[in-house]
């Protein structure tokens, strides 16, 4: 038995990719993944954008901007998520470099820029935890410009972070949106 996503659009649109069933992860919704594209594709281009998605999973959320032309790394600690996501971006030939590390761990030590940086945390992460994250992250980036977006369980009250410009609920799931 595996796991399932669907790539919603661009070059890789309608793929479908197939994780094994063991790895620990919580693929985000297509529904959130739809509303999520929608919304950027108002506010910024794709091509050729630097991504950094952290806790990627399966690989989910890189394949969307990949096919949409971005250049992601993607970061988690789980060396099947890692492998999969190997194994997809050959199979693809997508631009995306899997990382094998945790993430503040990779943060602190490469201290990463990009345009764009998703994260979605596994969805026990306490407040200091996304308040870590959130300030680490700003801290590196000093381009007002860059995007900090970061899914999380809508009990959770990240949203009224000071750096939070927009949110939105969707069933269990929410979507924040960070800039300095």
């Amino acid at each position: 038995m595996s796991l399932s996503i669907r790539i919603i659009s661009g070059k890789y649109g309608s793929r479908i990719l197939r994780a094994p069933k063991e790895l620990p992860i919580r693929p985000t919704k297509s529904q959130v993944k739809e509303s999520l594209f929608n919304i950027l594709q108002n506010k910024l281009s794709f091509k050729n954008l630097k991504v950094v998605d952290l806790f990627c999973g399966m690989g989910s959320i890189s394949y969307e901007f990949a096919s949409r032309g971005a250049n992601v790394i993607a970061v988690d600690e789980h060396p099947g998520c890692i492998k999969f996501v190997e194994k997809s971006t050959g199979e693809l030939n997508a631009s995306i470099r899997p990382i094998k590390s945790d993430v503040f761990h990779y943060i602190e030590n490469n201290q990463p820029q990009a345009d764009l940086f998703f994260a979605d945390p596994p969805y026990d992460f306490n407040r200091g935890e996304y308040d870590k994250l959130i300030n680490s992250l700003f801290s590196i980036n000093q381009n007002d410009n860059v995007w900090l977006i970061i899914e999380h369980s809508s009990k959770i009250d990240i949203h009224k972070h000071n750096y939070c410009t927009d949110s939105r609920k969707y069933g269990s799931s929410r979507i924040s949106f960070f800039q300095q």
